[in-house]
């Protein structure tokens, strides 16, 4: 029983720690889990018009006659595919059924929305005005 109360004050004594989590932490652990959910394939996305971004989507790089092509999307929802264009524009719709509207969105970071469906993609927009 004593050894009992010892570990029922230290969780006493841990509860009562007001430790405010540090700005700096939480940006880096953010900034780590996108790093290695991009290097598994995963991108942030907003399907079926969800307002929110999750990092649920998965892109897969094909190689083809006409260029390079991204899938992206999720199993339980669908996939899109996008080719990536050398014009300037990022990406169009590869399947053609609607439109791919792109839009920068941050530091190599455009956003590409068709239907009700948004993806964040990374993208080389030193060019882009």
């Amino acid at each position: 029983m004593k050894r009992f109360g010892g570990v029922l004050l230290t969780l006493i004594a841990l509860a009562g720690c007001d430790r405010s989590p540090d700005n700096g932490d939480l940006a880096e652990a953010e900034a780590r889990g996108a790093r290695e959910a991009a290097e598994h394939g995963r991108i942030e996305c907003a399907l079926e018009g969800a307002k929110l971004f999750d990092r649920t989507c998965t892109v897969d790089e094909m190689s083809g006659a006409d260029g390079t092509v991204l899938v992206v999307g999720r199993a339980n929802v669908g996939y899109r595919r996008l080719q990536i264009t050398t014009d300037g524009r990022g990406v169009v719709s590869a399947d053609g059924a609607e439109p791919a509207k792109v839009s920068i969105v941050g530091n190599n970071m455009i956003e590409v929305a068709i239907g009700h469906d948004r993806y964040r993609l990374p993208a080389n927009t030193g060019g882009a005005k």
